[in-house]
């Protein structure tokens, strides 16, 4: 992988940091995005190059428009694979759900998404080799409620994938969606807290609850092992997977 470079969106902590962490030990310059402070975003870069001897970057910008997108793709330069990550989401009953947080919510789970391949395609073409990862969710193929922004924005992503991939045919570029099921990212752990307070529960009690009806095994999804998901699709082993859905979920979605 010497020699590529892995943009990650969405990845100053969380999910998108562990796949930038993956793609970096595997050899990949990787640059981080998010909407954290400089100096939170170098912190990151830091601990990733004192590893792993790759070029990392971290830049700074807001994917709800696209102007920020336009800006995130030209600080990134040369983009091999794009990892498609970052996500906002809001909870409230459908009849409440207010208009500016649908609309937000598309723009930055899904415009952004479509706006970065379209910048990245031409590059990837010219070079005859591409790797596009949309990360949808176990909620692209399962609704719940009061989350009708990311239920829906996450299964849109399952489409752009397909189609991103039919039109890449036998062009060395693949493009997955991979969905993840419950992984304790800082969001989950903060829900996870609050449910700990309010009802009064140890730790392994919250998490039970918190993971019922979702993942059968009462254990969150480590993110490092989504992150060694996205390292092999990027082998040549995996250059005739594209167009897929593939679940990291404990056989939630099999359920």
């Amino acid at each position: 992988m010497t020699g590529r470079t892995a943009l990650v969106t969405g990845s100053s902590d969380g999910l998108g940091l562990a796949m930038g962490k993956g793609l970096a030990a595997a050899g990949f310059d990787v640059v981080l995005h998010g909407l954290a402070s400089p100096d939170e975003g170098q912190q990151a870069c830091d601990g990733l190059m004192h590893a792993h001897g790759v070029q990392v970057r971290y830049v700074r910008a807001d994917l709800s428009t696209p102007e920020g997108v336009e800006a995130l793709i030209a600080s990134a330069g040369q983009v091999d694979v794009l990892v498609n990550n970052a996500v906002i989401r809001h909870f409230a009953p459908l009849e409440d759900f207010p208009l500016a947080r649908w609309d937000q919510a598309v723009a930055v789970n899904v415009t952004a998404a479509f706006l970065a391949i379209q910048r990245v395609l031409p590059g990837m073409r010219e070079r005859q080799w591409g790797r596009i990862f949309n990360l949808s969710s176990a909620y692209g193929s399962r609704a719940i409620a009061n989350r009708v922004d990311y239920v829906t924005t996450k299964t849109a992503l399952l489409g752009l994938t397909r189609a991103v991939a039919v039109e890449t045919q036998g062009q060395g570029i693949t493009c997955n969606a991979v969905c993840p099921g419950s992984v304790l990212t800082p969001n989950i752990e903060s829900r996870l807290t609050a449910l700990m307070v309010e009802k009064q529960l140890d730790r392994q009690a919250a998490t039970m609850e918190f993971l019922q009806g979702k993942q059968a095994t009462g254990r969150f999804i480590e993110a490092s092992h989504v992150a060694d998901l996205i390292v092999y699709l990027c082998s040549e082993s995996a250059a005739s997977i594209t167009g897929a859905t593939l679940p990291v979920d404990d056989g939630w979605m099999a359920g």
